[in-house]
């Protein structure tokens, strides 16, 4: 069975406590689950929250859940996230987005501008390694 110890080290400030942890450590994990990046798009393939943010990264996190629970995981099970967006002016209506998913086993998380995504109207695609 997998032990997973997520924490902050007392000597390095970690601002954001309700979004990542510094560090996600995980003892004889019993499998991996490795996440492409996730689009706003619903089951059809269809755009979800055209111009919302907020929005458009509950659909990501929703899909991540789905992904997930096809491969026999939960939202829990996630140590890493990588977060593409195209604006990152919206950095808080992520955040505020986020929260509402990850409650408590928070996984570390990176954030990344880029100029554009697969397709025009996407403004966000998160990736992420989960572990059982």
């Amino acid at each position: 069975m997998s032990k997973i110890t997520r924490g902050n080290p007392p000597n390095l400030k970690n601002v954001r406590k309700n979004v990542y942890n510094h560090y996600v450590r995980v003892d004889k994990p019993n499998a991996l689950i490795f996440l492409s990046g996730q689009l706003s798009r619903d089951a059809e393939g269809r755009l979800v929250g055209a111009g919302d943010m907020a929005e458009q990264t509950r659909q990501c996190i929703r899909n991540m859940r789905t992904v997930l629970e096809a491969a026999g995981g939960a939202l829990e099970d996630i140590v890493s996230v990588v977060v593409y967006t195209t604006d990152m002016r919206e950095f808080k209506n992520i955040v505020a987005a986020r929260t509402e998913f990850f409650i408590g086993k928070l996984p570390t998380s990176t954030i990344v501008e880029v100029g554009h995504l697969a397709d025009p109207g996407l403004l966000i695609e998160i990736q992420a390694i989960a572990a059982l």
